[in-house]
């Protein structure tokens, strides 16, 4: 049987919940997952965990406070001006807290997202943390294959 190893291409049933059990992604009742290990699908922390499981494991991980998507960053929680967001996306979108707002970043990196944590009359103040940082989760997987 083939053990994962860096690099493996993987098809897969994972579970990922967060600090109170809820459900963030599971493929278990639908189709499997297929990725590439090391090209960023899954968070490092969760990709460790995979490393050396044979094909056809289960495991189940507790990961703690910050292992997953690291912890939170005070620095990251910014406020922008609506005139930026207006200029970089929709004139006439409505903002709301908890409204996720993408719009581009520089130098033709990936789009940046954040979450409207407060709305101001000309600002919002944006959240880019992931979501799940600097709290538990739970990494269940079931490997169907490695290659």
């Amino acid at each position: 049987m083939n053990a994962v190893q860096p690099g493996s291409f993987l098809t897969l049933h994972y579970r990922l919940a967060g600090p109170n059990g809820a459900r963030i992604i599971d493929t278990f009742d639908d189709k499997p997952a297929t990725l590439s290990l090391g090209n960023g699908e899954l968070a490092p922390a969760i990709e460790r965990c995979l490393l050396g499981l044979a094909e056809g494991a289960r495991a189940r991980f507790e990961l703690a406070a910050g292992e997953a998507f690291g912890e939170r960053n005070p620095a990251l929680v910014q406020r922008v001006s609506r005139k930026l967001l207006r200029e970089h996306g929709d004139p006439d979108e409505t903002f709301a807290a908890g409204n996720v707002v993408q719009f581009p970043a520089s130098d033709g990196q990936p789009r940046l997202a954040g979450v409207v944590r407060e709305v101001g009359d000309d600002w919002l103040l944006l959240d880019f943390n992931h979501p799940l940082a600097g709290q538990p989760v739970t990494f269940e997987v079931q490997l169907i294959g490695v290659l």
